[in-house]
């Protein structure tokens, strides 16, 4: 039996699945309505924060599904 050289990168599937995981987290770190005064709150910023690194890091690009309000960085960008 053979051994496969593992690849160097992850195929665009394999990115695809990375994307579709990560937003779930996404959603189970943002989604808990909690005050930001609280100990919960500042340590969901720690494994939310190396989330978005990692997917900068493996897809070269910002995460399409985080939303900001209209008061962030990033807005849609409207015609006109």
């Amino acid at each position: 039996m053979t051994r496969s050289k593992p690849s160097k990168q992850f195929s665009q599937a394999e990115i695809d699945r990375f994307l579709m995981a990560a937003e779930a987290l996404h959603l189970s770190i943002i989604k808990p309505f909690i005050s930001p005064y609280y100990d919960h709150y500042r340590q969901t910023g720690v494994p939310h924060e190396v989330l978005l690194k990692t997917l900068r890091h493996v897809t070269r690009k910002k995460a399409e599904f985080i939303r900001w309000n209209t008061a962030g960085p990033v807005r849609p960008q409207t015609a006109g």
